[in-house]
């Protein structure tokens, strides 16, 4: 492909004469290739039209990853709308939230999700005046069908008004901290940050792509959906996270590229028939997190069987936000993928604010792919990004000499023990190199001597007869021997999983809510 395309309409069809004829996307027994989506989403763009949506409006998209979703997506925005994805797990009440703050006229759901009645809920969740049409994604050919009276020439001038600068999609932040806040993207923003991931990546053609991180998420959907349509990869969404599962269809299909939070790494590391299923094929996997465990790094880059063997696996970190801040390169030692998140991909820039003596401070982003702003916030974006364009993280971290950035931990994690400062991740990282953990989540609880101290909750794996699961006082022991006598949690919870949301980040403010 030479210039890329400036807006998805374009990218869409752009996509569908360079590829044509090859798979786009693989869902069980379905296949589509590039320009059977191409038609795919101008049917169903159409039918938006005849259903009423007009340039600029809004339309949120409620369901689990699936083809539908894929082209459902594209139609709003080739229509000239706006996308605003829903979490998949959100509540009725939750979505009637998006749906007001956003005025979106249509709503696309699939309902009977994980045994759910989407439509029912978001009907019980109060009176919604903006909202004429609530459409299942089940019913994407009827909508196709009602389109056939809207001329072919009038959607397609409707895609082509569509400018770089419009606004291409609102994403909502997990508002773990308080209540979310819709980050607006441009088109241009959407296809340049997807750009410069797939370039890093080295994504390619012949790429077979499993895509187990949610639509409503820009990993993806930017780094999914936009990745496939700029580098001709095939897509294989999946709707939920099973691990047997995936690991056959890593096998079956022999999947090359597999991007994911942490977890979906470490659940494959642990599996119990891991070596029942031939993972050789899987060549690029990008990770990314507050902070990543420079362990797990280690034992994906480890050859079978200690390991996954996979030969790419790079560091980066986003948010909402930004989406892709920094970047890993393919030829960056295995000590900066495995400690760093890499450095400030293309038209990105990064500082850190007022850092200490030993480097660390907070994060700030300034460049091209920050987000235009929040959704009828202003006063949330101008605390967000600053007079000269810096956009303040929350997140401490360091510069190296390459300008390589290590998150150390999020600025509210942080917390005080005998007047020193203490960041949880330091002490995660400490933790998980212990034999029989799993994973772990330190935070800092009330101490009346101390003012307040560490707790860790601590999942341990699942060892065999021949191997003691470590108890509270054999983590504190571990700890003791590799870290400073204040950073040693006083407190260890030993927990079945930790509550994460569905970027794989944990719920800390939810672990605290539960300390006594």
């Amino acid at each position: 492909m030479s210039a890329t395309p400036a807006t998805i309409p374009q990218l869409l069809r752009s996509a569908a004469e360079t590829y044509g004829d090859h798979t786009a996307y693989v869902q069980g027994e379905r296949r589509l290739s590039f320009s059977e989506l191409h038609a795919a989403v101008r049917g169903v763009a159409r039918g938006l039209v005849a259903h009423g949506l007009a340039a600029g409006q809004r339309v949120v998209i409620w369901a689990p990853n699936s083809i539908e979703w894929v082209v459902a997506a594209l139609a709003v925005t080739y229509a000239g709308g706006v996308l605003v994805p829903a979490n998949s797990r959100y509540t009725g009440a939750e979505v009637a939230d998006l749906v007001r703050r956003t005025g979106a006229p249509i709503a696309l759901l699939d309902d009977g999700f994980l045994g759910r009645h989407q439509i029912r809920e978001l009907e019980e969740a109060g009176e919604l005046e903006c909202l004429q049409e609530i459409i299942q994604l089940s019913d994407l050919a009827h909508v196709a069908r009602t389109g056939e009276q809207v001329p072919e020439a009038d959607i397609d001038a409707r895609a082509a008004a569509v400018t770089a600068d419009d606004v291409a999609d609102i994403l909502f932040t997990s508002g773990t901290t308080g209540r979310s806040k819709g980050a607006m993207s441009a088109h241009r923003q959407t296809i340049g940050v997807s750009r410069a991931w797939a370039d890093l990546g080295g994504v390619r053609r012949d790429d077979r792509y499993l895509v187990i991180n949610p639509f409503f998420h820009s990993f993806g959907y930017k780094i999914g959906i936009v990745v496939g349509l700029l580098t001709g990869c095939t897509l294989y969404p999946v709707a939920t996270f099973d691990l047997d599962a995936t690991m056959s269809l890593i096998s079956d299909q022999r999947i090359t590229v597999l991007p994911g939070a942490p977890t979906i790494y470490q659940s494959i590391l642990t599996a119990p028939r891991r070596d029942q299923h031939d993972l050789s094929s899987l060549r690029l996997a990008v990770t990314g997190a507050a902070v990543v465990p420079v362990v797990l790094i280690e034992r994906m880059r480890a050859p079978a069987p200690e390991g996954l063997g996979i030969d790419q696996v790079v560091t980066a970190f986003g948010m909402t936000e930004a989406v892709v801040v920094t970047m890993c390169r393919d030829d960056d030692s295995a000590a900066t993928v495995a400690t760093t998140c890499g450095r400030a991909i293309p038209g990105m820039e990064l500082r850190i604010d007022s850092p200490a003596d030993d480097g660390t401070g907070e994060l700030l982003v300034r460049g091209e792919h920050v987000m235009l702003g929040y959704l009828d916030d202003p006063g949330a974006t101008a605390e967000a990004i600053d007079g000269d364009g810096w956009l303040h993280t929350g997140d401490v971290g360091v510069l190296d000499e390459h300008g390589n950035l290590r998150i150390t931990d999020r600025l509210k994690d942080m917390y005080i023990s005998g007047g020193f400062n203490v960041y949880p991740a330091e002490v995660e990282q400490a933790l998980l190199r212990m034999d029989g953990i799993a994973d772990v989540a330190v935070v800092g609880v009330p101490d009346e001597r101390m003012g307040e101290v560490g707790k860790a909750y601590v999942v341990v794996s699942g060892a065999g007869a021949s191997q003691a699961r470590p108890g509270p006082d054999d983590v504190r022991a571990f700890a003791k021997e590799r870290l400073a006598n204040f950073k040693v949690p006083r407190h260890v919870e030993l927990v079945d999983a930790l509550p994460r949301n569905l970027s794989g980040k944990v719920l800390k403010t939810r672990l605290r809510e539960t300390t006594d």
